[in-house]
């Protein structure tokens, strides 16, 4: 039976969380016609949305789908099927066919201005569009349960609002001024759902040895890092590497943190830098004497600066123990490998990943095992649905945690709208 709307305090649809899979969940919902309110406890909607590729909003990464689905770890297939709803395609002709001018920078998407706030705009001229009620600085206080149903839930004010169906959007716990502090997990083991083991996601890691700090701020393209525990490299990766003054960030290591953060939970962990993947000793060693070769009247210094920034050059030099005065023509063979064996193998001791804070996702979340991958709803309460970074789900950076964000927020906004009677 359709809920009566008397007092604005009845919905259809009620859509908990204003970050991108709510906003999504909540204007597919209302695109149907259906009631919908969406809940938001901050004083604007999608904060942490703001912050995405650095303010730039990577807003999905093209990918063939199971492709894309595997970057999600062993459990990607569950989102085979939403994929095949709503996935890379329909994600971009869903912004570029309603007035949201996109550009590529090789695989991944961006708003043509590179500000994700015109994203933010868009997404909330669709919930004006479709009609969705907007509830600002609300919090929820309670989701009352009856039988196998959610009846409705209770807000801070003490509002009770109430509705046929519900959707929890409310994220994970990373970046938790923007207000993501894991309420929904609450939530979900109070009606009954389990909430897998909470770990930092696409976060920095922290390093035992200090002298990173005297790096602070170098970046590294095209430098690989191993990661090695019991004496054996259990994964290698190449990418974007920054230095920072706790250890190191940038794309690379966000993306091998979730591996690092297993590690860890295993025993000790090093990471290991090879600015040279590329090339094996030998041709390093090469490639290394051509550059002596080509400016044997100046230092050895000047000669590493044409390939690294200064502070990286001096630490080489350092590490390597060779002196700042020597010129190519006086460096020996021993020196010169032993330059080059460090290049090729800057070994930092892991202490740990970064907390919450500074993590851009949150490994973990709401059993998928409790969820329906076709619909997004929950397998053990009748009226419930869950979308976004909630759930048990996280991908590496470049697009693909929004990408979850959008498919699944459609689908469980599709099938709860679907079923409203």
């Amino acid at each position: 039976m359709r809920l009566r709307a008397e007092n604005n305090m009845e919905y259809d649809i009620i859509v908990i969380g204003g970050g991108p899979a709510g906003m999504m969940a909540a204007i597919t919902a209302g695109k149907s016609g259906k009631k919908v309110a969406l809940i938001e406890k901050n004083s604007k909607l999608g904060v942490k949305l703001l912050l995405t590729g650095g303010g730039r909003c990577n807003l999905t990464h093209i990918e063939e789908k199971r492709s894309f689905c595997s970057k999600f770890g062993k459990e990607g297939d569950f989102l085979l099927s939403p994929f095949s709803v709503f996935g890379v395609k329909e994600t971009m002709d869903f912004f570029e066919n309603n007035g949201l001018e996109l550009k590529k920078e090789g695989a991944k998407v961006y708003p043509a201005s590179e500000k994700s706030k015109d994203v933010l705009n868009f997404l909330i001229s669709r919930l004006k569009k479709n009609n969705v009620s907007v509830l600002i600085s609300s919090e929820v206080k309670e989701i009352k349960m009856k039988g196998k149903e959610v009846s409705s839930i209770v807000l801070l004010n003490e509002k009770e609002l109430r509705a046929e169906r519900y959707i929890i959007c409310t994220g994970g716990k990373s970046y938790p001024v923007t207000g993501s502090t894991g309420e929904g997990f609450l939530w979900a083991k109070r009606l009954g759902h389990s909430v897998d083991n909470l770990k930092p996601a696409l976060t920095p890691i922290e390093t035992k040895e200090e002298w990173t700090k005297t790096l602070q701020g170098i970046s590294l393209d095209n430098v690989s890092v191993s990661l090695v525990q019991e004496g054996k490299t259990t994964s290698e990766e190449t990418g974007e590497l920054l230095f920072t003054h706790f250890g190191l960030s940038g794309p690379l290591i966000l993306n091998m943190s979730r591996t690092i953060g297993d590690l860890l939970e295993k025993g000790k962990v090093k990471a290991v830098i090879d600015l040279f993947p590329g090339k094996n000793f030998e041709q390093t060693d090469k490639y290394f004497q051509k550059i002596l070769e080509k400016n044997r009247n100046k230092h050895v210094l000047k000669c590493l600066t044409d390939m690294f920034p200064e502070k990286l050059s001096s630490f080489i030099m350092n590490f390597s123990g060779v002196s700042f005065d020597k010129k190519p023509n006086y460096l020996t063979k021993e020196e010169r490998e032993r330059m080059v064996r460090f290049m090729k193998n800057i070994e930092l001791t892991v202490l740990g990943l970064l907390g919450f804070d500074r993590a851009m996702a949150t490994h973990g979340g709401i059993s998928l095992k409790e969820i329906d991958s076709k619909t997004m709803k929950s397998k053990i309460v009748d009226n419930l649905y869950f979308a976004g970074e909630a759930i048990s789900l996280d991908g590496p950076s470049g697009g693909y945690n929004l990408q979850l964000c959008w498919t699944t927020g459609y689908v469980a906004g599709q099938n709860a709208a679907s079923v409203v009677k």
